[in-house]
C-alpha cells in the first residue's frame, strides 16, 4: 500500500507544554500507542561528554545553555548525528556550549531519557516519536527536523522464498513489536492479503520480533526465513547469503519515507531556542557535507560507530548500507502520518492526534539563511 504524499501547510511557532513522564507506557510496551518503538544495531548504552569544545569553537559566543545533551543510536540510519559529532560540525555551531552525548539501543529508552531531562535533543525513528508525543498528550516533544529516509529492506533466504507469493507459512523477523519496520511489514502483508495477528505475529505469515543484533545468527541457524530490517542489518544478511526481495523505497511516493527524525523536549526548546537552532544548523551543514563528500562521510560515520560500540562495520556491509540511505533535512511529514495510519490499520495503535507534533520554525529559518526552500509539515504543526 502506498501512502499519501505530504501537503504543505502554513505553520506557527509552537508554545510551551508541560512535560509528562511516560515510564509506565514505555515499560508496558504492549498498550495501544505504547507499542511503537525503535531499534538499534550492535549498539551499547553510553553516556559521555566531550573533553572540551574544539579550539575554534571555544572562542565563539556562548549560547544560552552551558551544555546540550544529545541522544542517538550508533546506527547508520542516524548517520547525520554520527558524522556531525565525529567531524565537530555541531560543536562549531554551538561555540562554547559543550555537547554531552548518550547512545541508545531502542526508542522507548530515548524517549524516557528525553522526558526525564537526561537528553535535550535526539535522533530517533518515527514510531517512538509518535509514541512519545501521544502518550504525553502532546506535551513532551516536538519534531524539529528530518535526518534520513530509506535504508530498509525485505531480505529473504533465496532457497525458501523466490517471490512475495512464497511468504505464506514463512517466518519473517522484524526488530521489535510495533516498531517502524514491524508496522511496515504488517501493512505490506495486509496489502498482499495475508492475515496476521498483530500482537502475537501468528497467522498466514509468522512475524518474529527479533533484536537486530540477534537476527544474523537467527538467519544462519535457519530459525527465520526472511527479515524486514534497516541498514546495516539488511546488508549483513546479504553477506550471509540472503537476497533482497524488496526495498521499502518502492512502496512510497518518490521513494522517500522518514526513517530518522530530530526531536527536542518542549522545555528545552522554549528555554534555549538559540541552542536548538545551532544544532539544526549543524545538522543541515552535516547533511550537505554527506552529499558533497559521501565517501569521507561514510568513513567518518564508521569511525564514530567504532568509538561508540567498539567495532567498525566491514566494507562489504558498510558500502551498500550507506549507499541505500538518503540523508536530508526534510522531515517528510506526510509519511509520518501515513506510518501512524498503517499502525492503526494493523491494530497496533489507536487513532492518534498528531496535530502540533512538528515545530519546523527554526529549521525553516536555517534553510532560508542558506537560500533553501522551507519544508512541508503536512498540516501537523500548531494551529
Amino acid at each position: 500500500m502506498a501512502p499519501n504524499s505530504a501537503i504543505p501547510h502554513t505553520r506557527k511557532r509552537l508554545g510551551s507544554g508541560r512535560i509528562r513522564r511516560s515510564a509506565a507506557a514505555a515499560a508496558a510496551g504492549l498498550t495501544a500507542v505504547g507499542l511503537l518503538s525503535a531499534c538499534g544495531y550492535g549498539s551499547k548504552s553510553a553516556d559521555k561528554t566531550d573533553a572540551a569544545p574544539a579550539a575554534a569553537a571555544a572562542s565563539g559566543a556562548k549560547l544560552s545553555a552551558d551544555t546540550v545533551k544529545i541522544g542517538y543510536f550508533p546506527n547508520l540510519t542516524h548517520g547525520t548525528a554520527l558524522v556531525g559529532l565525529k567531524d565537530g560540525i555541531f560543536q562549531k555551531e554551538l561555540g562554547a556550549t559543550r555537547i554531552k552525548t548518550q547512545t541508545f539501543n531502542a526508542g522507548p529508552a530515548e524517549i524516557e531519557a528525553l522526558n526525564a531531562g537526561s537528553i535535550d535533543i535526539g535522533w530517533i525513528g518515527p514510531s517512538p516519536a509518535i509514541n512519545g508525543y501521544t502518550k504525553s498528550d502532546g506535551h513532551s516533544l516536538k519534531i524539529i527536523g528530518g535526518s534520513a529516509s530509506g535504508g530498509v529492506k525485505l531480505v529473504v533466504n533465496p532457497d525458501r522464498i523466490k517471490s512475495p507469493d512464497d511468504l505464506r507459512g514463512k517466518k519473517i523477523a522484524t526488530p521489535q513489536l510495533g516498531n517502524t519496520q514491524d508496522v511496515a511489514l504488517l501493512n505490506y502483508l495486509a496489502g498482499k492479503g495475508y492475515k496476521i495477528d498483530p500482537q502475537t505475529g501468528a497467522g498466514d505469515v509468522s512475524v518474529v520480533r527479533t533484536d537486530n543484533k540477534v537476527t544474523p545468527d537467527a538467519y544462519k541457524s535457519g530459525s527465520i526465513d526472511a527479515a524486514w530490517v534497516p541498514e546495516p542489518t539488511a546488508s549483513k544478511l546479504v553477506t550471509l547469503g540472503a537476497r533482497e526481495l524488496l526495498d521499502e523505497k518502492s512502496l512510497w511516493p518518490d521513494g522517500k519515507f522518514v526513517i530518522t527524525n530530530i526531536i527536542v523536549s518542549q522545555k528545552f526548546l522554549n528555554q534555549h531556542p538559540d541552542v536548538v537552532e545551532a544544532v539544526l544548523r549543524g545538522s543541515v551543514n552535516t547533511n550537505a557535507f554527506i552529499k558533497t563528500d559521501p565517501e569521507r562521510a561514510k568513513a567518518d560515520a564508521n569511525a564514530q560507530l567504532k568509538a561508540d560500540t567498539g567495532s567498525a562495520l566491514d566494507p562489504a556491509i558498510l558500502d551498500p548500507a550507506w549507499k541505500d540511505i538518503d540523508f536530508l533535512d526534510d522531515p517528510l511529514a506526510g509519511t509520518l502520518q501515513a506510518e501512524a495510519d498503517h499502525a492503526v490499520t494493523a491494530g497496533l495503535l489507536k487513532k492518534p492526534s498528531l496535530a502540533g507534533i512538528y515545530d519546523l520554525t527554526l529549521l525553516d529559518k536555517v534553510l532560508e539563511e542558506k537560500g533553501l526552500p522551507a519544508v512541508a509539515d503536512a498540516g501537523l504543526s500548531a494551529k
